[in-house]
């Protein structure tokens, strides 16, 4: 008898490591179609911003939508901090089912679903307005649909910002005026052949090098979104900068697919609308931070130029031509969008 205690002991300690592993605990036994229909879950949700970034503000937004809709049945834990690794990790969790959740940036996730690739394209949005109807509009949920295949639910769209250029030496109006300027720019083909192209000198470097670089002159500018040009001090040093606006990259934030069938049709609702529904606060947050930045830039004495998109966005084209061939559909659709 002790040993059929010991070994009835050691099969449900099996069972309950079974049922956690995944980041899915459970209370009640799965109906026959595999649903969790009534059920009482804690969902694992993965961001790598800190506790108080705009889209760590979504992601809680979203998990207390969810527990306040199903009653507290459905309780969804935000790991902000990147403590369940980094986008590239979260990603891989969620297409095996090991975490519920994640908000990443739509760049990384272009590796999965190859038509989000237009994102990156600079200069693909007017505005903010024309983005936010393009994202949340047909042809929003077109790419948000494309993850599925990657076994990835997309759910919504955070704001990340509008990256613009930032430099040291003068104001910059127009194109040309980046000329001769030593540009820090991402390790990207893309990011490199856009500066190529409006004449400056793309100069790759580590994040975390270009504040000493703009302040000793190894560089003249870079670009980054006003946030990040506040939050790293850049802006005490690159006191010109100018809204070009070249890239309007947005988050998503996704279900594994797995969570996802596992999801009555009615919780689906639940959650996809819960989404949607936490958008307005994440982006009410990211314009808070944007205008903390822009305050700190004006008590700064910096010079903001504002410049003619249109402009911007012709001398742009031979990008189109060489990484935008494959979405011409897209574009056009986007581009179309007023």
């Amino acid at each position: 008898m002790k040993l059929k205690r010991i070994a009835l002991a050691a099969l449900s300690a099996t069972l309950v490591l079974g049922l956690t592993a995944c980041g899915t605990s459970q209370n009640t036994t799965p109906s026959q179609s595999g649903s969790t229909s009534g059920q009482k879950m804690t969902l694992r949700l993965a961001d790598i911003q800190p506790a108080d970034y705009p889209t760590v503000v979504g992601d809680n937004e979203f998990a207390k939508l969810v527990k306040e809709r199903t009653n507290g049945r459905i309780t969804i834990s935000v790991y902000p901090n990147a403590q369940l690794g980094d986008e590239k990790t979260a990603i891989e969790q969620l297409q095996l089912g090991a975490i519920d959740f994640g908000r990443i940036n739509a760049s990384p996730l272009a590796s999965f679903d190859k038509q989000l690739n237009v994102f990156n394209l600079p200069y693909l949005f007017s505005s903010s307005d024309q983005m936010w109807k393009v994202l949340n509009g047909p042809i929003g949920d077109q790419m948000l649909a494309g993850l599925k295949d990657s076994k990835m639910i997309g759910l919504t769209y955070y704001d990340s910002g509008a990256r613009n250029f930032y430099n040291s030496k003068k104001p910059v109006v127009h194109p040309q005026d980046l000329a001769g300027l030593k540009i820090r720019v991402q390790q990207s083909d893309m990011f490199i052949d856009l500066v190529k192209t409006l004449g400056g000198s793309p100069t790759p470097m580590a994040y975390g090098e270009v504040y000493s670089a703009l302040q000793t002159g190894v560089i003249d500018g870079a670009e980054n979104n006003w946030p990040s040009y506040y939050s790293t001090n850049h802006y005490k040093v690159s006191k010109y900068l100018t809204l070009d606006e070249h890239s309007r990259t947005p988050e998503i934030l996704l279900a594994s697919q797995s969570t996802w069938n596992k999801l009555s049709p009615d919780d689906q609702k639940i959650v996809l609308q819960a989404a949607k529904d936490s958008q307005a606060v994440q982006r009410k947050a990211w314009t808070d931070l944007e205008n903390k930045a822009i305050q700190a830039a004006k008590d700064n004495g910096n010079v903001v130029t504002k410049v003619d998109i249109t402009e911007w966005q012709k001398a742009a084209q031979p990008l189109y031509d060489k990484y935008g061939k494959d979405y011409t559909s897209i574009i056009d659709q986007i581009r179309a969008t007023k």
